[in-house]
């Protein structure tokens, strides 16, 4: 939602707070069961000025995703465009998905399980951001299959197996638990690779140029919610 004019710069982050407030409260009690009375209870707003703020509950849902989509988003786009090989940009997403699903598992859980409840420009919203990620993925999945590295197949049943593999991961993963973002990518794109045909020789090589990349590149954190640095221009 567009900031209105005049508003300050606390504005946003006064916004942002209830978004995130309002995912956890979703997460917790489901979208329908909770009013825009108990929501504005848990972040101490009157009506009014939660509407101020969000506009209506059913944006909240799009908000909501919004939270994650559009960082996600954005970052996907950056690693499609690096010089790197397909493989390696895959995988520098896939980790960079599990991030954010990591850090925002609350959200995750509200627009997978609540977006059927918006309907109108609101659920064309957000559709159309799952769109615009999957077309990333798939051009990715594409270019591999041009360069004879995975074999040829469709590259919207490619795209729905990697999506399947990494978006169900909401459903059991504990951030504080044994296995973080890097190690989980790592064995996702291993499975994902050869299943698509990645000859085994390939996937040791593809993880030595994810932690190269890394390693050489601290300016480019796959965090979607890190900025980039400036990369100086060349030549």
């Amino acid at each position: 939602m567009p900031r209105p004019p005049g508003h300050g710069p606390g504005f946003e982050v006064r916004r942002q707070k209830i978004i995130d407030i309002a995912a956890s409260l979703f997460a917790q009690q489901g979208y329908a069961a909770t009013s825009i009375n108990d929501l504005g209870r848990a972040v101490g707003l009157a009506k009014g000025a939660l509407y101020y703020y969000i506009g209506s509950k059913e944006n909240l849902l799009v908000e909501i995703q919004s939270r994650v989509m559009g960082p996600l988003l954005a970052r996907a786009r950056q690693i499609a465009e690096l010089d790197e090989g397909p493989l390696v940009r895959l995988r520098l997403l896939s980790e960079s998905l599990l991030t954010i699903i990591f850090r925002r598992l609350d959200h995750i859980w509200v627009y997978e399980h609540d977006y059927r409840s918006l309907s109108g420009e609101e659920l064309k919203t957000l559709l159309g951001q799952r769109s615009d990620f999957e077309q990333v993925i798939s051009g990715l999945l594409a270019e591999a299959m041009e360069q004879h590295v995975f074999r040829t197949m469709s590259a919207r049943l490619a795209t729905l197996q990697f999506l399947n593999l990494h978006n169900h991961t909401y459903q059991w993963v504990n951030p504080d638990g044994q296995w973080d973002a890097a190690f989980l990518s790592q064995e996702y794109c291993a499975t994902l690779f050869r299943g698509f045909g990645a000859p085994d020789h390939a996937l040791p090589k593809i993880e030595e140029l994810a932690e190269a990349f890394k390693r050489d590149h601290p300016g480019l954190p796959l965090d979607p919610e890190t900025e980039w640095e400036q990369v100086p221009a060349t030549g």
